[in-house]
């Protein structure tokens, strides 16, 4: 699976795109709708994803598109792209700039390049297969944990959990706290989190309930940095996971992450 130069030029124009019609909603007292699962929507959300669709119906016909808002258009080049115009809607209409459009290319169910793009703060990670991680054009890297003990993690919430997962992460804070409850994780920050992990801020970022248009950027991003991402229970991430996200920056915790999630059983 290769990654072209022009892919990315094309996700760069996405993010362009999806940036311009964001920022002006931003704490701009945009409308906040609910969809039928009860999640938030803007009209900010909206517009974004039709601005790439836009891009992308123009300039690759061929290839599919799943959207959080739009839904699915088949492709017949093996090719999709994956959009979340606005990960962490709830952010948004708070006026917290830790939100981000997330863009994906996808080859037979694998994410091949993926953007995340914070448009107020005008900072983007961008990850392709083959290629080191950058960060606003410059290299991004993943610092190295030398023991779980201490490690810092973050999640956006638990709340967001599926149901009887959230022992099983509370069993991963005890392991990387030591005991000391006051040591907590890093709460809120949706995508934002794992471009601050592929930046070298965080150690482990810890999701559950997430879909595949949630994910999908992720995996080039931290992977391109010297990081990991997997599912709970260390597979990689594809079309096919079921929402379990693990983003762990030193890869050589890996197996210390999964018995402590594994520790709640």
């Amino acid at each position: 699976m290769s990654v072209r130069q022009t892919d990315i030029d094309l996700a760069h124009a996405l993010a362009d795109a999806a940036g311009a019609a964001i920022r002006p909603w931003f704490r701009a007292g945009a409308e906040v709708e609910l969809k039928d699962d009860r999640s938030p929507v803007t009209r900010a959300d909206r517009e974004a994803e039709a601005a790439m669709r836009r891009i992308l119906e123009a300039e690759r016909s061929g290839d599919g598109i799943l959207g959080e808002e739009y839904g699915e258009r088949p492709g017949i080049s093996g090719r999709r792209w994956v959009l979340d115009p606005i990960d962490g809607t709830r952010s948004f209409t708070a006026g917290r700039a830790i939100f981000g459009t997330l863009i994906a290319l996808v080859e037979d169910g694998w994410p091949v390049l993926g953007v995340i793009d914070q448009p107020v703060q005008r900072e983007r990670w961008v990850g392709a297969a083959g290629r080191p991680t950058t960060f606003n054009g410059a290299p991004a890297r993943t610092r190295a944990c030398p023991a779980l003990e201490g490690a810092l993690v973050a999640t956006t919430s638990p709340h967001l959990f599926d149901d009887g997962d959230v022992p099983h992460f509370m069993a991963l804070v005890a392991a990387v706290s030591g005991g000391y409850t006051r040591q907590g994780p890093v709460y809120g920050g949706d995508c934002y989190n794992y471009g601050l992990l592929a930046s070298g801020h965080l150690d482990l970022v810890c999701e559950s309930g997430l879909q595949f248009y949630d994910f999908a950027a992720l995996a080039p991003i931290v992977e391109g940095a010297g990081g990991r991402m997997c599912d709970w229970n260390g597979d990689p991430l594809t079309a096919d996971s079921a929402g379990h996200v693990l983003a762990i920056g030193d890869p050589a915790r890996t197996e210390e992450v999964l018995e402590a999630l594994r520790a709640a059983a």
